[in-house]
């Protein structure tokens, strides 16, 4: 590189033989004719300048060669003749000699520093991409205003940048520092509005893992999974080390992931991450460092490398940045995310849910039931539909009524018809080992077995051991199916309420008929079995599953008031999984689950449950268990009060949104910030929420409470009250709000 440079230098210069000393003058007229011979940067400008005072200094008056501007004519100026004698070096030109060659040194150093210069240019401009800049220990992304909008650190190793090469829109490496890799970073413009980075890190050595780790400090984040204790937007507390990112039960182990999770993030930034579904994907956090760990790795994981593939980790995911929040995530919606491809019953949008769990738990028989429709009925309120829960079976896994509990059941089944109620029965995937069902599992292979394939795996779950089926196995599926069919024919039942199907209830080890490479697919394969009842189904789980097309209910609540599975905790949960693409949602039994969580009358808080179901009014689907006659006549009045506004106002509005889900994905719940993206306040707020862009909700989540603040975007609103607010110019703060304890605040667009 430097010989090109030197010959690009000294291309249009010449050396030619002078007998006479150099004038001042003519030192300064041919200095200047050489540095100005061809454009330079101002630098190379300056450096050339002085190299030539240099040569021409302390011994010009005795220099025999001059540099002049040379032409063709200069060295072949006539006939050629025999040059005269040269003089020969002197004792008095030895200075002089060492002088050029110190100087013809000298520039050959510039020549060389010059062009080292210019190729650490050109290094920099190969580790740029549109917006973002790669470095060796990570990379960051600017918006277009240059502020830096996001941030990854690369934790399992750094780049050779000396590896790295650019072609195209793709940066390429293939070398860090602790060996060889497969790394790129390729830019995309799927459109005017959005720039999108695809990144890929795979180690070439079995064995390795890869960690990258996400900066979260200095914006609000949004997604990844139902938590126990659940914030909007997200925070973490404490560090946790890289663990498998998989649906768990978080009412049962509440430092689990939840049962509906995405590998999907969004950022207040206008920046979104999604996770690869090829990636052996582990989760962690430090909240000192203010980072999410992303970590790939196949050691110590239930992750497994896919058939007659090398398990060579491989970390990778999309970066794509938007104009704001919610056009970038409208974005990622319609490009990453599965749809629902059909709304569910309007019946069940319009009319409660009525399960027998709270009062009855498994203790519920035929008796119970009956007598729970008719007071139903007797107190004035509609049904969707009759749930019956745990347990009418004498066993966990028999699907035939238990004879002692439900002595007719056709009979039973027919006055429920007759009056009205469609009925829908709870599932599991699990068959106890004390089950007659546990046998014909054994026998025709039809659970999820140990990891060498020759016997059925354990499993403990909520309500004992046994077998759990394998739903990736198609004569496993077909036997679970037979027997809801069955269900359904013999006795007319509506639906069916799919309890579990999380992956922390697969043992550590294990192996399916169809190998799974990521463990979650099991629940994406679970619920596929409600496919045939979406219409009035009920899941708890969802994985990849917003294609369902049922209602997904929120994991268990406790009759509590705080953000730890209680009251308060509903509405970050809420937004959380709309962001994820779950829109028909259950928030769960009005007043919680009262475990253990109860006072002196056995029954959650009276003002909680007035809380719980003024807040429930106003999702896309209500479900009483605890009924509200067990309080008193001021409940029973407040739940029809309601439950009526639910069927009259909010069902018809959800129905409309529901539908337009089908084309957009766009939440049915949305958080304030999706009309307000320009109002940092907005990011914050988690006991608010819209309906679609017009209507918006704010209910008293707090004990003692008959007054909230509330922020009101910009905007013309309409209040419950009637009164008008007019703040086109801003956001409003309305400050101790009036809320009676039979009163829920909300406003409607009025522009």
């Amino acid at each position: 590189m430097s010989s090109v440079c030197l010959c690009v230098f000294v291309r249009d210069f010449r050396v030619h033989q002078e007998t006479k000393p150099i004038s001042p003058s003519s030192f300064w007229l041919q200095k200047h004719v050489i540095v100005q011979r061809e454009p330079h940067s101002p630098a190379l400008h300056s450096l050339l300048n002085d190299i030539v005072f240099f040569l021409y200094s302390p011994f010009s008056v005795l220099i025999m060669y001059q540099i002049v501007q040379g032409t063709v004519g200069d060295l072949y100026p006539g006939p050629f003749t025999k040059p005269p004698k040269q003089k020969k070096w002197g004792r008095q030109g030895r200075p002089m000699l060492f002088a050029i060659i110190l100087g013809v040194v000298l520039v050959m150093s510039a020549i060389v520093a010059w062009c080292y210069y210019s190729a650490s240019l050109r290094r920099a401009e190969i580790l740029k991409a549109e917006l973002l800049d790669l470095k060796k220990d990570g990379f960051i992304i600017r918006n277009q205003e240059g502020d830096i909008i996001f941030r990854m650190l690369f934790r399992s190793g750094s780049l050779d940048l000396d590896s790295c090469s650019k072609e195209g829109g793709i940066l390429r490496c293939d070398q860090s520092d602790t060996g060889k890799l497969n790394f790129f970073v390729q830019t995309v413009r799927p459109k005017d509005t959005v720039m999108c980075y695809r990144v890929r890190w795979e180690e070439l050595e079995e064995g390795r893992s890869v960690e990258h780790a996400m900066s979260y400090n200095g914006s609000h984040w949004y997604g990844g999974a139902e938590r126990a204790v659940q914030h909007w937007p997200m925070s973490v507390e404490g560090q946790e080390a890289p663990k498998p990112f998989i649906t768990g039960d978080v009412y049962s182990n509440r430092q689990d992931f939840g049962s509906i999770l995405e590998r999907y993030w969004l950022s207040a930034n206008a920046t979104a991450i999604k996770i690869n579904d090829s990636v052996p994907f582990h989760l962690g956090w430090d909240d000192k460092e203010k980072i999410l760990r992303f970590q790939a790795r196949y050691n110590d994981s239930p992750y497994k490398a896919l058939p007659r593939k090398v398990a060579h980790a491989e970390l990778s995911y999309r970066v794509c940045v938007g104009r704001d929040v919610t056009s970038i995530h409208k974005y990622m919606v319609r490009r990453y995310f599965n749809k629902p491809n059909k709304v569910p019953s309007e019946a069940v949008f319009r009319q409660p849910i009525w399960s027998t769990w709270a009062l009855n738990k498994s203790a519920v028989d035929q008796e119970k039931i009956l007598k729970y429709a008719s007071d139903i009925q007797k107190h004035g309120f509609n049904c969707s539909q009759l749930e019956l829960d745990d347990r009418y079976t004498s066993s966990y896994g028999e699907f035939e009524f238990d004879p002692e509990k439900f002595p007719n059941v056709s009979t039973m089944f027919q006055s429920l018809k007759d009056d009205g109620f469609h009925v829908s029965l709870w599932t599991h995937p699990f068959i106890n080992y004390e089950s007659t069902n546990f046998d014909v599992g054994v026998k025709r292979e039809l659970f999820v077995r140990e990891p060498s394939g020759q016997l059925p795996a354990l499993v403990r779950w909520w309500n004992g051991i046994g077998g759990i089926l394998d739903f990736t196995n198609p004569e496993a599926r077909e036997w679970f199916a037979s027997h809801l069919r069955a269900l359904k024919t013999k006795y007319g039942v509506a639906s069916f309420k799919f309890d579990a199907g999380e992956t922390n209830y697969l043992p550590k080890q294990f192996s399916t008929y169809a190998p799974l490479h990521d463990p979650s697919t099991f629940t994406r394969r679970y619920t596929e079995m409600a496919i045939p009842y979406n219409d009035r189904a009920e899941l708890r789980s969802g994985y990849q599953s917003q294609n369902i097309s049922c209602f997904f209910r929120l994991i268990d609540r406790d009759s509590v008031w705080g953000y730890d599975l209680g009251l308060k905790s509903i509405i970050p949960t809420v937004l959380t999984i709309s962001i994820l693409g779950y829109q028909f949602i259950l928030p769960d039994m009005i007043g919680g689950n009262p475990n253990g969580t109860l006072g002196s009358t056995g029954l959650p808080d009276r003002e909680l449950y007035i809380r719980w179901l003024e807040l429930s009014a106003f999702m896309p689907s209500m479900q009483f268990s605890i009924p509200p006659w067990a309080y008193d006549d001021e409940v029973v009045e407040i739940a029809r009060k309601f439950t009526t506004l639910h069927e009259t106002l909010v069902a018809p509005r959800m129905l409309e949104l529901a539908g337009e889900v089908l084309h957009t994905g766009d939440p049915i719940i949305r958080p304030l910030w999706w009309i307000a993206s320009e109002d940092e306040a907005a990011y914050k707020i988690d006991s608010q929420f819209l309906i679609g862009d017009d209507f918006m909700v704010a209910p008293v989540l707090e004990p003692g409470k008959q007054e909230r603040d509330i922020y009101l975007p910009a905007g013309k609103w309409r209040s419950y009250k009637g009164e008008h607010y007019d703040n086109m110019k801003g956001p409003m703060h309305l400050t101790d709000y009036p809320v009676d304890l039979d009163e829920i605040a909300y406003f409607e667009w009025a522009g």
